[in-house]
């Protein structure tokens, strides 16, 4: 017959966690499939509910004979149980299973009792008894008869005694220390050999079960003569604590008792009485002779009392013989180490998940007893958990902080279970916590401002650069896209200058830009990340336009009217350094793309005019001579410090006059060289030009017998001061000048040191590198040296002769080869 009843001991809720207990009984032996108990019902929930919250039913023993049927949500029989086989005797069976359902998360024990049933009968293990009894043994004597077992519990396995009728012999019944009884039998009236020498009694053992089951065993009295003296024990009662774990031989007790009965009557031998149950005869062996009682087999589990009968019995023709008892407390060894059970883990675990999110559960156990089975968990992990106690042996792992998967994003939580024992055992086991990623974190660039340089008249589509912007986010969020945000800047809207990739972040240009137009403008880039909701960030772009010298001087002043030159008027009275007039220039490009400096290109008599290199301020050299001619051509040169530089000119007439003229003449005519020559004067002239003309004769026989051997030549126009040449400065930059003349005329008295107005002639060409400003004669050696020209000087010839004025003409002619 099957019953149940359930209870539900205790329900309490702890992190998101609920606990309680539920209890059934049954009958041992119930046949498979009857229902012991609704556990549906019991936890208050539907049959279905348990298949949807991934209902599961744990055995802590491993054994299936009970089992939950999802459909009805019923505690059903698996297997019979056999009490007796599961429980042996202990006075209580109970099998423990656990019961977990999530979502949320609920932990319940099941108790399930299994009840006795009166299905073994009393049975005497020790088989037939034979007692040998002198004769003169006195009335109330008692001899200690076997004990019977039943398997079974309570008032089925409860058993009462009963003797078959005797004249000599009745049965009563002896108590242990620990409460129990057993039989005895009884000497009632003396016996005698000769009447009667063997007695043969059946000793009968019955259960209290409804329906009573009995055993029976008989009893051989034998009588016998002589031998008068027992062995008697030195105590009655040997008791000893001994580990589990003690190995085979282990002296337990040397027991010791004497017989006042000489020869074989008083040699006493030792042995386990019948009165020991079977199933302990095999933990013990006991030596004949000296009485050792030692351990012969493991003992069993712990907590153990094993109570045994240990017999000395002489060796008279008619032995006696009496018993002593052994009482053995098997104590516990802490020889198992915890076990930790992991029954959930929710891994990975989102980064914003909240503080007290469960994680794990885990189940810890001993097979220790007492203070060796009381365990304790702790936990290292290096982040932010933390281990508690949920019920009984159950540990949650929960958060005890903020995760953030992009510093760490695993973890790796040590729990340690160590017991009560000493010294403690202690079991590990490794969790690993995976972190999944949430879109936390929005994309940064380097810096809020970034600056990019351009150089002008760029093509469409150059790249300008790139912006980059990083996500430590995972996948998706941390997936950056650029877009171009369309702001107007310097009245044009970004998106019609520069594009933006919006994979790579790379910036490209739309249009051609001109540094005169558009020196730069500022647009702005955002990064937006792939998340849901996505992050944004935004960085500033300052795109500068860098110069390029594409632009050629522009004059400003004087400037041509109606096509003529335009002209100054300068008295025959003016100082050296008279202002004639400003070349004033711009150049639209900036830096030293714009630095202008002016030089005189060429000029009717270069002596008479000098120009300031930076301010274009053109002035008299001179005094004014009247041999100098009326009309004067300057042609001044305007040129940027660009690489490669770019330069124009303007061309001015000076008119030299006494008094203001009514009408300006035609400057458009050929170049004067000066005013009317004098007699001398052209003698002198016709005479060099002969000379001149014998020396380019021979010069160029030289010149093309090496030429072969000779690079192109090539010149640069350029206006140097004195102090350019007294410190070396250039005077051309090709090394292929085959001659040159100087030709040099004094402007002070003889002294002895000359001042000179210089011109230098170079090369083949027409180029001329015109020379201002005043020299001495170590100037010009100095220049005739050809420190930059790499060239020697051949012979410096001067020829002096008088003039027509107070001054004195030198001419000097310096010859230089390859």
């Amino acid at each position: 017959m099957v019953g149940w009843r359930a209870a539900v001991l205790c329900l309490w809720i702890s992190c998101g966690s609920v606990a309680g207990q539920l209890e059934y009984s049954v009958s041992e032996e119930t046949e498979r499939g009857v229902v012991v108990g609704s556990v549906a019902q019991d936890l208050r929930l539907s049959a279905a509910s348990l298949s949807l919250r991934n209902f599961r039913f744990l055995s802590s023993h491993g054994e299936t004979y009970f089992g939950v049927d999802l459909a009805s949500g019923s505690l059903v029989v698996r297997e019979p149980a056999d009490r007796e086989r599961l429980c042996g005797a202990k006075a209580v069976c109970v099998l423990i299973y656990e019961l977990v359902l999530e979502d949320p998360l609920e932990l319940h024990k099941v108790h399930v009792h299994v009840l006795d049933i009166n299905d073994n009968s009393p049975h005497f293990p020790a088989g037939d008894v034979q007692f040998h009894i002198p004769e003169f043994l006195m009335p109330g004597a008692r001899l200690t008869l076997p004990n019977a077992e039943d398997a079974d519990e309570g008032s089925n396995g409860l058993l009462s005694y009963s003797l078959s009728p005797s004249r000599h012999f009745r049965l009563d019944m002896g108590s242990r220390v620990d409460g129990s009884e057993f039989p005895e039998l009884v000497l009632e009236k003396a016996l005698d050999r000769e009447q009667r020498a063997t007695h043969r009694l059946v000793l009968t053992a019955r259960d209290g079960g409804l329906l009573a089951r009995s055993g029976e065993v008989q009893v051989t009295i034998v009588v016998v003569d002589t031998n008068d003296n027992a062995p008697v024990f030195e105590r009655s009662v040997y008791r000893t604590k001994v580990p589990e774990t003690a190995p085979s031989g282990t002296v337990l007790f040397r027991v010791q008792a004497s017989d006042p009965d000489e020869g074989s009557n008083g040699e006493i031998r030792y042995s386990l009485s019948n009165s020991t149950q079977a199933k302990l005869r095999h933990y013990f062996h006991v030596h004949p002779r000296n009485g050792e009682v030692r351990v012969a087999a493991s003992l069993g589990p712990p907590e153990t009392l094993l109570e045994a009968y240990i017999e000395a019995r002489d060796e008279g023709a008619f032995s006696l013989a009496s018993t002593a008892k052994l009482l053995v407390e098997v104590t516990d060894v802490n020889d198992h180490a915890p076990d930790v059970n992991l029954l959930t883990l929710y891994s990975p675990v989102s980064e914003d998940a909240a503080t007290g999110t469960v994680i794990a559960l885990l189940s810890v156990r001993d097979e220790d007893l007492g203070p060796n089975s009381k365990v304790t968990c702790s936990m290292y992990s290096g982040g932010p958990f933390k281990l508690k106690a949920s019920f009984g042996n159950y540990y949650s792992l929960l958060t005890d902080g903020p995760l953030d998967r992009e510093q760490v994003s695993e973890y790796q939580v040590l729990i340690t279970a160590s017991d009560g024992g000493s010294p403690p055992l202690s079991t590990l086991r490794t969790l690993t916590v995976s972190v999944a990623d949430v879109n936390d974190n929005t994309p940064s660039f380097p810096k809020s401002k970034q600056e990019l340089f351009v150089a002008e008249n760029n093509a469409p589509g150059a790249s300008l650069g790139h912006v980059f912007a990083q996500d430590p986010d995972l996948g998706k969020n941390g997936l950056v896209f650029y877009e171009l945000l369309d702001i107007i800047s310097e009245g044009q809207a970004a998106s019609s200058l520069v594009a933006v990739d919006s994979f790579s972040g790379a910036i490209t240009a739309k249009i051609s830009f001109d540094f005169e137009r558009l020196r730069g403008f500022h647009f702005q880039v955002e990064a937006r990340d792939g998340g849901f909701p996505p992050r944004s960030a935004t960085v500033t772009v300052n795109l500068f336009v860098v110069d390029r010298n594409d632009s050629v001087p522009v004059i400003l002043f004087p400037l041509p009217k109606n096509g003529s030159v335009p002209v100054e008027i300068v008295p025959r009275s003016a100082r050296t350094g008279y202002l004639i007039t400003k070349v004033v220039a711009e150049d639209a490009d900036s830096g030293s793309n714009a630095w202008l400096s002016y030089c005189i290109f060429q000029a009717s008599d270069s002596s008479l005019f000098r120009i300031s290199a930076n301010m274009g301020e053109l002035r008299t050299a001179r005094l004014v001579l009247p041999t100098d001619a009326v009309k004067q051509k300057v042609v001044v040169v305007v040129q940027d410090h660009g690489d490669p530089s770019l330069s124009t000119s303007v061309t001015l007439g000076v008119l030299l006059s006494s008094s203001a003229p009514q009408v300006l003449p035609d400057f458009e005519d050929g170049w004067e060289t000066g005013g009317h020559l004098s007699a001398q004067n052209l003698y002198l002239t016709i005479a060099l030009a002969c000379i001149s003309f014998l020396f380019l004769g021979c010069l160029l026989f030289f010149v093309c017998s090496k030429l072969s051997r000779s690079a192109g030549c090539c010149t640069q126009s350029c206006c140097h001061s004195p102090e350019e040449l007294r410190y070396g400065s250039k005077v051309a930059s090709n090394p292929c000048i085959s001659s040159a003349t100087i030709d040099v005329t004094t402007v002070e008295r003889l002294s002895h040191t000359y001042l000179y107005w210089a011109s230098l002639g170079l090369g083949y060409d027409n180029n001329s590198l015109l020379l201002h400003g005043e020299y001495t004669a170590a100037d010009l050696r100095n220049l005739a040296s050809g420190v930059e020209l790499n060239v020697p000087i051949s012979c410096i010839q001067i020829r002096n002769r008088k003039g027509d004025h107070a001054n004195v003409n030198a001419m000097v002619s310096i010859f230089y080869g390859i």
